[in-house]
């Protein structure tokens, strides 16, 4: 079986495939290329008044990539509904490998100093590939979904791939596309630049969401 290393991740990833455990505690890994791909257009987030309130009441402190590892392994925990977990140990460290070359970013929420809710992704070019996303607190992964979007559309980034459809990804959005369709999308953004945004300086994450779905 080929050697899944951090370098043949990147290439997997300029060509739309990625790796899933089969369980938290199987360590094997499986390569993933879904027929059809959930994408969240980033001219077209649906950001809810009540979200923006909760964004905009500074209820939780949003950091990005300061606990990139604990980000990893709290969305790798148990939770209702969903006691299993594809992130296993190849996948924590082959992430974190990414993430010290600058390829794989965390979004975190804190409450009271404790870790509460994040997300995790992969960017390559102007694309960037949600991976998961944990909540220990009412909305706390919603607002560092806010985050992100407002991030990556400050940084010049075209496409957030989504992987798989969930009702969740719906309510904000997401559309599901055939896997032709996002290669060719994926096609025109990954050689693009784009950067990161680690910091927003003050900026009002809700304010960016919303300019940029009036001006889509």
């Amino acid at each position: 079986m080929l050697e899944i290393t951090p370098d043949l991740l990147l290439q997997a990833y300029r060509i739309g495939v990625f790796p899933m455990g089969e369980s938290r505690d199987d360590p094997k890994l499986y390569w993933l290329d879904p027929r059809l791909r959930a994408v969240l257009p980033l001219d077209g987030f649906h950001l809810s008044h009540r979200l923006a309130r909760t964004v905009r009441s500074g209820r939780f402190e949003v950091t990005a990539d300061t606990a990139f590892a604990e980000t990893m392994r709290a969305c790798a925990e148990p939770r209702p509904g969903h006691p299993e977990s594809w992130i296993n140990e190849p996948i924590v460290a082959l992430y974190c490998e990414l993430h010290a070359r600058g390829h794989a970013h965390s979004l975190e929420c804190r409450l009271d100093g404790r870790l509460v809710g994040g997300l995790y992704g992969v960017s390559v070019g102007a694309a960037f590939f949600g991976e998961s996303m944990f909540s220990r607190e009412r909305d706390a992964s919603k607002v560092a979904l806010v985050h992100l979007v407002a991030r990556l559309i400050r940084g010049g980034f075209r496409v957030l791939d989504c992987q798989f459809m969930t009702e969740h990804l719906r309510s904000f959005g997401a559309v599901e596309i055939p896997r032709d369709d996002f290669k060719e999308r994926l096609a025109k953004a990954i050689d693009r630049p784009a950067t990161f945004q680690r910091e927003l300086e003050g900026a009002d994450p809700c304010a960016i969401v919303q300019e940029s779905t009036r001006t889509s």
